[in-house]
């Protein structure tokens, strides 16, 4: 998933961005509404948590301007207030959750993934690659019947290209939707993972390299479980 964090305490917004993170999620950090403004009209994200008090354009001005965009997007509310009016007057500008500070950080993850869950189609119980399969849902992978231990990036590569049916997915569409705006675009970041990938997989290989263009698996597919 990719999560646009807007937050202008620093140090908050850090430590949220570390914790999802860890959780396997590609996350962006705005400290102000109108950054965060900018990186929502740029990027296409899953889930936005927003902070409704936030210096620049405010939070619920940029709530309205998400929800107004027509996008998947889905708002999850960050505020200092928990009343009953607080939550109604958020969920009424078009958020989709709302969770008062402070709180459990196991509960924001479950939020965020429950909204993520809203935000992206339905993922089919099974993705299909010769004798490989994923698990989208248990994030695991089997070849020939025996498990694949892959690392979270090398997990969302695969994923992404088995998703793809075919298509060609281009390194830059891969570095967008696996890891954030922290990767530098001109760094082997992809290619690296990719080689570990294949390596990890073995033979005979499933993932193919079009020249100029990107990376595709040619006969993924979908399976029920």
């Amino acid at each position: 998933m990719r999560i646009l964090v807007v937050e202008d305490e620093a140090a908050l917004a850090d430590a949220i961005a570390r914790g999802l993170r860890r959780e396997g999620m590609a996350v962006d950090v705005a400290l102000n509404g109108d950054d965060g403004h900018e990186k929502a009209s740029i990027t296409r994200y899953d889930v936005v948590l927003l902070d409704r008090d936030l210096p620049g354009m405010p939070g619920d001005e940029l709530c309205k301007e998400i929800v107004a965009s027509g996008e998947l997007t889905r708002v999850l509310m960050l505020t200092a207030s928990g009343t009953v009016s607080d939550r109604v007057e958020g969920l009424s500008l078009g958020a989709d959750d709302y969770l008062a500070k402070p709180f459990a950080f196991p509960e924001l993850v479950a939020r965020v993934r429950a909204l993520g869950r809203r935000a992206t189609p339905a993922a089919p119980p099974l993705l299909t690659a010769g004798d490989v399969e994923l698990d989208p849902a248990r994030r695991t992978v089997r070849r020939a019947a025996g498990p694949v231990e892959l690392t979270r990036k090398e997990f969302g590569v695969l994923e992404v290209l088995m998703s793809a049916k075919g298509a060609v997915v281009s390194s830059e569409e891969l570095l967008e939707r696996v890891w954030d705006e922290n990767a530098d675009p001109f760094t082997t970041t992809v290619r690296v993972t990719v080689m570990t990938l294949r390596k990890k997989l073995g033979e005979p290989g499933i993932i193919e390299t079009v020249v100029g263009s990107g990376y595709r698996v040619p006969d993924a597919g979908a399976m029920k479980g």
